[in-house]
């Protein structure tokens, strides 16, 4: 097994655990119903993710994941109300987030300033602008949110596929063609990898650098749509903390925060298993929900211990 390929058999060795345990511990755990849920419930953050594997794989990162999902949501929900097609104004957030991101992606090629910094900037910016917007919660009343939530794939033993994790499995699809089958998931790769040796290659940086935030920015736009129609209404504060949710979710699914190494299908089993520990918590009734990050922390940890050692046994990383 090629070595690029341990990360993520961890990712899914330790989700098949948890799920058996939870199998073991709990009765009707270990059915298609929960596994339904988990993908319903954590889709927005899924998508999310997809799009931050693409900045963290370039060796960036992105901080304004959460503000776009609330800001998204805010902006749909006050369009539903002027009239709009929920159709419509998804399409108009989704170019706004792809525009943004370009912003943000062009801003730290151009001006060489820390992707941190730049995407920290942007987080307040959204959020700042989400109050603008309105500073109260507004529904969603389209039928078509009521369509879209009618919406599902029966599974055997009472499981569904929802149209949230349809969009999921969709947008995952999509990604993973973009990464490993086309020249500019090779870029991207490359950049990460090591920006140096990418540059004299060839590989323009400032056009992949833009692509990759512009590509990020879409996805979290993505998932601030699916988000709003999940949740059938618009807030403000919608979304707070979700970008280290989806930062938590591309590492656990074994993409390095140094860049360059990582599988975009991985991110997916690592939004689940951030789902799954969220389930177990909640099957056991006599844990509060602290224990819900606390664990996510604690397995988040380990798996930064077992990247760094992946990185000194195998010169995976810049470092290679």
């Amino acid at each position: 097994m090629r070595v690029r390929y341990l990360p993520l058999l961890a990712t899914m060795t330790v989700f098949a655990a948890l799920f058996v345990t939870g199998g073991v511990f709990y009765k009707h755990f270990f059915t298609t119903l929960v596994l339904g849920h988990i993908l319903a419930d954590n889709a927005f953050i899924i998508i999310a993710a997809i799009g931050t594997t693409f900045v963290i794989l370039s060796g960036g990162i992105d901080l304004s994941i959460g503000s776009m999902i609330g800001f998204v949501g805010v902006v749909m929900a006050n369009l539903d109300a002027a009239g709009w097609h929920p159709l419509a104004s998804a399409a108009l957030m989704l170019a706004f987030g792809l525009a943004y991101g370009a912003f943000q992606g062009f801003v730290i090629d151009f001006c060489k300033v820390q992707p941190f910094i730049i995407t920290l900037a942007g987080l307040f910016l959204l959020r700042g602008a989400c109050f603008m917007v309105n500073i109260d919660s507004v529904p969603l009343r389209h039928p078509f949110v009521d369509a879209f939530a009618d919406l599902y794939i029966p599974f055997p033993t009472g499981g569904f596929l929802t149209s949230s994790a349809m969009v999921m499995l969709a947008a995952l699809a999509a990604a993973v063609v973009i990464a490993h089958f086309t020249r500019f998931g090779a870029k991207v790769y490359a950049i990460g990898g090591d920006p140096a040796s990418a540059e004299l290659m060839g590989v323009p940086a400032r056009r992949t650098i833009v692509s990759v935030y512009a590509l990020g920015g879409f996805y979290s736009a993505l998932g601030g749509v699916i988000y709003a129609l999940y949740t059938s209404s618009g807030y403000p504060l919608a979304g707070t903390g979700n970008e280290l949710s989806a930062i938590a979710a591309v590492v656990l699914g074994g993409t390095l925060l140094s860049g360059g190494v990582g599988l975009v299908a991985g991110t997916l089993f690592g939004g689940m298993i951030l789902g799954l520990i969220s389930t177990l918590i909640n099957f056991n009734g006599s844990l509060n929900s602290a224990w819900i990050m606390i664990s996510g922390g604690a397995l988040l940890f380990v798996f930064i211990v077992i990247q760094k050692l992946l990185v000194s046994s195998f010169g995976l990383g810049r470092a290679s």
